[in-house]
């Protein structure tokens, strides 16, 4: 009788333990918030010259360092400098004639009716208005002369490392269009596409741990805001301008990705954050731990019960602009 009951028992516990580690293996890979797609993310700064000409000097290599305000390269001067020169010159012929024109202004609106008329003192003085406008356009031309003369040197944006330079001493550069570009190392951020099953428990503020692949400490952040739209292929205008709808559908369905912004707040020493890398995104989500276990939830989810009503949405506003987190790199 003994060692049926130590049988029934051992089964019972075995049951239990096995419910226990199921349970748990549910609440960790499909109830939590967490993810294994996450990217890292980086705004690049294109940089393109204000004026044409030959580049005759760069100054930096590929995946160099550069400050804010340093020159990446120069374009050839001298058409710039002989614009400046003439515009210089111009100008002080447009002083003089103003000087010239106001003196003769000045002597006909002395002398009296009886040596000039009233239309001559109007037309000298017109003369002089005239004269003067010339002379602030001469100023305006100097002022944009000097301004294009400067801008031969081309100078970074932001601070981070020049990114795929292709450019070389002799090319030429054209107005507008971009030939080089530096990366923002003041404004990486981690992306984490979740599952739009797990979106109830993402809330803006969350705390949230990126390990990216490689490395066994995680970059800390917190969600800084979650994407409102979607591109939806089948929204595309076919004839007519109506919908192309894809009449295929699955058994299976997939849930929806939602890109997720995770903003950085602590990066860890001798992590080189590359834009791309792949990283694994969990979440300490509030909603989630408030929730119980996360198996009543999901069952809820599954079978369409009230479980999914129970609780209001998450905050999901757009987050307020605020200093962003500068990343060290190799200076």
């Amino acid at each position: 009788m003994m060692k049926r009951l130590w049988k029934t028992a051992a089964t019972v516990a075995a049951v239990c333990i096995a419910a226990v580690c199921g349970m748990t293996v549910w609440h960790h890979y499909v109830a939590a918030p967490w993810t294994r797609d996450g990217r890292t993310r980086v705004q690049v700064a294109n940089v393109a010259p204000q004026v044409s000409g030959q580049i005759v000097e760069l100054h930096v290599v590929d995946n160099q360092y550069v400050h804010k305000g340093d020159v990446l390269y120069v374009i050839d001067k001298v058409d710039f400098q002989t614009a400046l020169d003439s515009a210089i010159a111009n100008l002080q012929m447009r002083a003089a004639d103003l000087q010239n024109k106001k003196l003769e202004a000045v002597r006909r609106a002395a002398l009296g009716l009886d040596s000039t008329s009233v239309e001559e003192k109007q037309t000298f003085a017109s003369i002089a208005a005239q004269a003067e406008a010339m002379f602030h356009s001469a100023q305006s031309q100097v002022a944009q002369a000097e301004i294009n003369l400067r801008r031969t040197a081309v100078r970074s944006p932001v601070n981070g490392p020049v990114s795929n330079l292709q450019m070389r001493p002799g090319d030429y550069a054209q107005t507008g269009v971009t030939n080089l570009a530096v990366i923002d190392a003041d404004s990486y951020w981690v992306d984490g596409y979740f599952e739009e099953t797990k979106l109830p428990f993402v809330c803006v503020g969350d705390a949230a741990r990126a390990r990216l692949m490689g490395y066994e400490q995680p970059i800390e952040g917190v969600v800084d805001s979650i994407t409102r739209g979607i591109a939806v292929s089948d929204a595309a205008a076919s004839n007519q301008g109506l919908p192309s709808v894809n009449p295929v559908y699955t058994w299976i369905r997939l849930a929806q990705r939602v890109p997720v912004r995770i903003r950085i707040k602590r990066l860890p020493a001798g992590i080189p954050l590359v834009a791309g890398m792949t990283a694994t995104i969990s979440l300490d989500s509030v909603r989630f731990a408030q929730s119980g276990f996360g198996f009543r939830d999901t069952l809820g989810r599954w079978f369409d019960s009230a479980a999914r009503h129970d609780r209001g949405p998450c905050d999901i506003s757009a987050p307020q602009a605020g200093p962003v987190m500068a990343v060290p790199l190799p200076g």
